[in-house]
């Protein structure tokens, strides 16, 4: 019998993707054009129904890149588990989210490893990709797969590699950024090594599964740190009336030791706001507790908040209450140009705006409608005279499609959070920083 080594590395290997979202759709792809078929299954019929049409949901992916592959026989959709066994690897891309009180929800993890199990076959790899914390590859994934009666190395590989998709990102993708592997045993990081080598220039093999979690966990961490430092520093810089930004940018010309972060109404996404509470609920168990961390994240949370503030202030200064005042927020994506409001730190202002009495829209390129308050809400467009009607204009996500010269021009008060009109000079500008 051939060997999954040789069926990856003469690509006849079938690619099983479990989650065909924001990380399982552009890795099926990455892997098609790679010449292997893949097999996408999501728990969402519409969802797979979209794969199957080759119409993209997904920034970046277009529909005649997806049309294209779907046609070509070489990646199909379903909602069909039992597709496992046709498989020869099954990677894991599903949201880990966390439950209302914070703490880390595992269940879309656990419901597909119980399906693996059912259906699963000897000689396949299974890999988790799934952002989480450490030990959840070894203490979790693993005991559910061996329910199957099946053992690793002699029936199964498993391994973790945490996915480094950057929605939005036209600079790095899955081809050249280095992607981590860890398995089990060395026996099942030889082989997912050999996989990702097949999508990505630079794999690198770490000591265990729990160094690849950790490692992911540690690379939003840091980031989420550091954002919270320069969202203090923006507060403080408004107290001094010096430019946050301009702060920013000085700084940046040192070229050792420094490493420029911007402030912003918070943060948003599946990964930044979440895995701090993944890591601290984790230590807790361990009799630690991550304070610096939690500090950071905390900020982080309070900047919607503090802009909501800093709003009403602005326009009492006009004479207006926010009560009552017509409010736009333009960008309701957590982040610039992508099409994707999980977390989105803009759809929170809105909601505490509204919570203190302000009518409030938004306008977004990407996003025609979005849930808010229990419903659904639509974009309104940004006509000049439209702009000219409300009392404030925030930008809360910086599009590259936004015209903020003619938003400006028209805005009776525009309240910059992302410091993209500092070109601009307008008396009805007002900069979160500043």
């Amino acid at each position: 019998m051939i060997s999954l080594s040789d069926k990856i590395a003469n690509k006849s290997a079938v690619i099983g993707i479990i989650g065909m979202g924001y990380v399982g759709l552009p890795l099926a792809l990455a892997y098609t054009e790679a010449g292997f078929k893949v097999i996408g299954i999501d728990i969402q019929q519409k969802r797979a129904d979209l794969v199957n049409r080759g119409s993209s949901f997904i920034t970046g992916i277009s529909d005649k890149e997806l049309g294209k592959t779907v046609k070509a026989g070489r990646l199909r959709a379903t909602t069909d588990q039992s597709k496992i066994k046709d498989v020869d690897v099954i990677l894991i891309c599903v949201p880990t989210p966390l439950t209302k009180t914070r703490d880390p929800d595992l269940s879309y993890v656990i419901s597909e490893a119980k399906q693996i199990a059912k259906y699963m076959r000897p000689g396949q790899l299974v890999v988790l990709e799934s952002t989480t914390y450490p030990g959840t590859t070894s203490q979790v994934l693993l005991p559910i797969l061996l329910e199957s009666g099946y053992k690793p190395d002699r029936d199964f590989y498993l391994a973790y590699s945490p996915e480094k998709v950057d929605p939005g990102n036209n600079k790095y993708g899955i081809r050249n950024t280095p992607k981590l592997v860890g398995g089990i045993t060395a026996k099942s990081t030889a082989i997912v090594e050999l996989l990702y080598s097949q999508v990505a220039d630079k794999v690198v093999p770490v000591a265990s599964p729990e160094v690849a979690e950790m490692t992911k966990i540690f690379e939003n961490v840091f980031r989420s740190v550091n954002i919270a430092l320069v969202n203090e520093l923006a507060q403080l810089c408004e107290r001094f009336h010096v430019s946050v930004w301009d702060v920013i940018d000085a700084a940046a010309t040192k070229p050792f030791g420094f490493m420029p972060f911007y402030p912003g109404p918070g943060i948003g996404g599946h990964c930044i706001p979440l895995d701090p509470y993944y890591l601290a609920n984790k230590a807790r168990e361990l009799d630690f507790h991550t304070r610096f961390i939690q500090l950071a994240a905390e900020i982080n949370e309070d900047m919607p908040y503090y802009v909501a503030t800093r709003i009403m202030e602005e326009l009492s200064q006009q004479g207006k209450s926010l009560k009552g005042a017509r409010v736009l927020v333009l960008g309701a994506a957590y982040k610039k140009d992508v099409n994707d409001a999980r977390e989105s730190q803009s759809v929170k202002l809105m909601q505490i705006l509204a919570s203190r009495g302000a009518d409030v829209h938004y306008n977004d390129p990407l996003l025609p409608v979005i849930k808010f308050m229990g419903g659904e809400i639509t974009s309104v467009d940004l006509g000049n005279k439209n702009i000219a009607s409300f009392d404030c204009l925030i930008i809360a996500t910086a599009h590259s499609s936004y015209n903020f010269k003619q938003i400006a021009r028209h805005s009776k008060l525009l309240f910059d959070t992302r410091g993209v009109t500092r070109e601009i000079k307008s008396r009805n500008i007002v900069r979160l920083g500043e």
